[in-house]
């Protein structure tokens, strides 16, 4: 069965004024890998149960004809940058609020995410970041975007809810592109598929570690919804793909 994937990060001596700068410093590791802007952002009052007192949906910038096109590109690309976004939703910076902010990244995947993965609607399809020569053409695999959702806690919001899921928790969504158990049994782990897990897998651990030394973290908690152990998860798929 399909599980959600988290990775919570704690910080040594933590203030809620070092919100801001610690939530910009994960998204910046993030872009590293993924995407390099945010694509949505808001704030939660008290808990998750409160509408947003903030919510903002950014426009990614497209080619195509100039009749087509939005007028104000150029603004909403310099808004949704990660210092900007990050700024203007911690504008009104309180200890019972949470922010959330949306980023994507392309996993290998063969079939389309899930649209419920992000809080804003069906998930379009964005193939600008895919270079098509990593493509396979003979098979359904190709690489796909998929929502990170990255959420700063203030200390107050949800009882305290940061000592159980972190200062920031990033929630990978379903872990179906790294297990794939519900997709693919052993016999159609063709080499294509055994590939394309692997690297699934390695960009997953690459921006953990990305975190791990760049982030200044105390500790961080890779976990699942289930509680499953992902390690021992992960280190049977590794095995069954190599």
């Amino acid at each position: 069965m399909a599980d959600r994937l988290y990775l919570s990060l704690w910080y040594p001596n933590f203030r809620l004024e070092g919100l801001p700068g610690a939530l910009s410093g994960v998204l910046r590791q993030f872009a590293v890998i993924g995407n390099k802007r945010v694509s949505a952002a808001s704030a939660y009052p008290i808990d998750f149960t409160e509408a947003p007192t903030y919510q903002r949906i950014y426009v990614e910038p497209r080619t195509g004809p100039a009749e087509t096109a939005p007028t104000d590109l150029s603004s909403e690309a310099t808004d949704s940058a990660i210092e900007a976004a990050v700024a203007e939703a911690t504008e009104q910076l309180h200890d019972d609020m949470a922010y959330e902010f949306e980023m994507r990244w392309q996993l290998w995947s063969p079939e389309q995410p899930d649209p419920n993965a992000t809080r804003f609607g069906a998930l379009a399809e964005d193939d600008s970041d895919v270079d098509p020569d990593l493509e396979a053409p003979d098979t359904d695999w190709k690489l796909r975007p998929h929502v990170v959702r990255f959420l700063g806690f203030g200390p107050r919001f949800d009882t305290a809810g940061y000592e159980q899921n972190g200062h920031i928790l990033v929630d990978f969504g379903l872990d179906t592109p790294w297990i794939m158990d519900e997709n693919l049994s052993d016999d159609t782990l063709d080499r294509t598929a055994q590939t394309h897990i692997q690297q699934n897998i390695e960009k997953l651990l690459a921006f953990t570690l990305l975190v791990e030394k760049n982030c200044g973290i105390s500790s961080r908690l890779l976990w699942t919804e289930s509680g499953e152990p992902l390690a021992e998860k992960l280190i049977a798929r590794l095995q069954r793909v190599n």
